[in-house]
Order: C-alpha cells, then sequence, then structure tokens
C-alpha cells in the first residue's frame, strides 16, 4: 500500500537521543511519555495515511488539507498550538533545477514533515541532529531549524549554477562573429530565477515570525540559529536580485543587437535598391514607345547606354560601400 512507502521514518527522541523507530499507531502512546517527541517523515502520503497522522497528533483540518494537496505559498500558520510551514525547496538534477516542496507540522512536542514533488531527503539532516544530541534535546525547534537550514543550503547551488549558465550566455552574447541573441535562454534563466527568489524571500519573515512570537516552540536557545538562516537567505535574494538586474541588462543588450542587425540589412537592401534604381530608371524610360527619342538610330547608342549604366552603378556601388551601407 502506498502508505508504507510514503512512511520514510517516524521515531521517538528523549533528551536529544534516539529512542527507537515507532509506527504510527504508537505515536499517541509515546507522546504521552514526559520529555518525549516524535519526528515523522513523510513523502506524498494519500488521503488516508494523512487522516491518519491527523487523528494521532490532533491536526487541523484545514493545514491537512493543504499539505495532501499541495501546490501552495510559502507560509507559516498557527492552529492552536501547533504550526503549519510551507517550504519551497530547490535541487540541482543533472545540472537542471528541480523545485518542490516540504509542509511542516511543528507542535511542542511533534514534527512532521511531508514531501512533494522532486526534493532531496532529509535522512542527512536526521542524522546531522541525532549526532548533536545537546541540541536536538531543545526539541522539534531545533529540528524544524535543520530543516529550514538544510533547504536554504540547497539554494546557493542552485544560484551557483544559474550564474555559471548566464556568464555562458552572455560570453556568446558579447563574441562578435555571434549571431545567436539567446533571448530565449535568457528568459528561461530569468523564469527559474524568479521562481526560486519566490521560495527564499518569504523564509526571512517567517524566521522572524518563529524568534517573535512563538518561544514556547522555538526557545531561547535556539533563536541564535534562525538568525544564522536568516542570513543565508538574505545572502541568497542579494544574488538573486543582482542576477536578476544583470539578465534585465543582457536581454535589452540582445534586443539592441537584434535592432542593429535588422538595421544592417535594413541598409544593405536600401543600397541595393539604390543601385537597382539606375538600369531601372533608364530602361523604364526606354521603353516608352515614343516615336521620336535620341540616339534610337544611332548604331552605338545600346553600348553606350549599358556602358552609362554599369558605370553609374559601379560609381554607386563604391560610393555606398566606403559609407558602410554594403
Amino acid at each position: 500500500m502506498k502508505p508504507q512507502n510514503a512512511i520514510i521514518n517516524c521515531c521517538a527522541y528523549r533528551n536529544g537521543k534516539k529512542l527507537e523507530d515507532i509506527t504510527i499507531d504508537a505515536i499517541s502512546d509515546v507522546l504521552k511519555e514526559d520529555g518525549t517527541f516524535v519526528w515523522v517523515g513523510l513523502l506524498e502520503p494519500d488521503s488516508e495515511l494523512m487522516g491518519k497522522i491527523q487523528e494521532e497528533f490532533g491536526l487541523h483540518d484545514l493545514a491537512v488539507e493543504d499539505a495532501h494537496k499541495a501546490h501552495q505559498r510559502t507560509k507559516l500558520e498557527e492552529y492552536g498550538d501547533t504550526l503549519f510551514l510551507v517550504l519551497h525547496t530547490a535541487m540541482l538534477a543533472d545540472e537542471e533545477i528541480q523545485f518542490g516542496e516540504t509542509h511542516i507540522f511543528l507542535g511542542p512536542r511533534f514534527v512532521v514533515t511531508v514531501r512533494h514533488g522532486p526534493s532531496m531527503g532529509y535522512a542527512k539532516v536526521r542524522e546531522r541532529t541525532e549526532s548533536l544530541p545537546g541540541r536536538l534535546a531543545n526539541g522539534p525547534g531545533y529540528v524544524l531549524y535543520s530543516i529550514i537550514d538544510f533547504v536554504v543550503d540547497q539554494y546557493q547551488p542552485c544560484i551557483d549554477n544559474l550564474q555559471a549558465r548566464f556568464k555562458n550566455f552572455e560570453n556568446q552574447l558579447f563574441k562578435p562573429s555571434s549571431e545567436e541573441d539567446n533571448l530565449q535562454n535568457f528568459y528561461s534563466l530569468k523564469n527559474e530565477l524568479l521562481t526560486l527568489h519566490a521560495a527564499a524571500v518569504p523564509l526571512i519573515d517567517i524566521c522572524t515570525q518563529l524568534l517573535r512570537f512563538h518561544s514556547d516552540i522555538i526557545p531561547k536557545e535556539n533563536r541564535i540559529y534562525y538568525r544564522d538562516v536568516i542570513d543565508h537567505v538574505a545572502r541568497v535574494t542579494h544574488a538573486a536580485d543582482r542576477m536578476r538586474e544583470m539578465i534585465n541588462a543582457a536581454m535589452q543588450v540582445a534586443l539592441a543587437q537584434v535592432t542593429i542587425r535588422q538595421n544592417e540589412v535594413v541598409k544593405r537592401l536600401a543600397g541595393w535598391g539604390a543601385i537597382l534604381a539606375v538600369p531601372t530608371m533608364v530602361f523604364s524610360l526606354y521603353g516608352m514607345n515614343f516615336e521620336y527619342m535620341p540616339e534610337l538610330k544611332w548604331k552605338w547608342s545600346y553600348p553606350v547606354i549599358l556602358g552609362g549604366i554599369i558605370v553609374g552603378c559601379i560609381l554607386l556601388h563604391r560610393r555606398l560601400k566606403r559609407a558602410g551601407w554594403l
């Protein structure tokens, strides 16, 4: 059944140490023990499993509905003594940025993570927190920090990837012989950057709210870690803002180059049009059916007219060539 596959981890902790892996049905019994909290990790659970989680932890209907459907904005909501967070994740896979979501239920005695879409698992986060029992003893608040910090850390490689791709397109843009404007590539790059920026920016407000209004879940000892997350997010958003300005400038340069190339084509067409106007004018004049026209009975008239046309075209071609029109 999918509910079994969707349960990644379900563990109980006390005093910063892992007690044991437990089943979903045993959660309510474990929570009755003083000083114990539960950390559950889920991957795209179905409605039946979410209903069981809701029953065990007493979660609000609206939060459970959001966590099951996914496609939510980054946010922090409060339902009684339980917090519900939505984080947008990003990761590099084969040099391509993939976006996903992680929904988190946080209470004084539990943490539940629900992953949707492409995202890295939190096994490394769990291993790292379990290796620091002194910090893990602070409870779910430190677990939440570890998850948010891990999500934010994945943003930087994505920013580095976008910057490397932008540098490559920028170098092509300023090659003298390049005919590629890369507008489509710049547009795609900007779209990915805006998605990453939209995922990161709300985390500053979320961490600020956690620091100011939820001291019961985020103890004083953990606040310094959330300030560190805010600093990391600010660094990512600053890099994203700067890169967005550079992409906008590059797109303007690309559009200007397209216009310049079009002007060059127009100039060449106009130049050749001027050259062709000379024989066109002469031939149209002699195409008229008048009885009395100059040089009609002179035997050298035909080669003289052709020679004059050729000389006129050559002189006009040289003049336009010097002017840069041809």
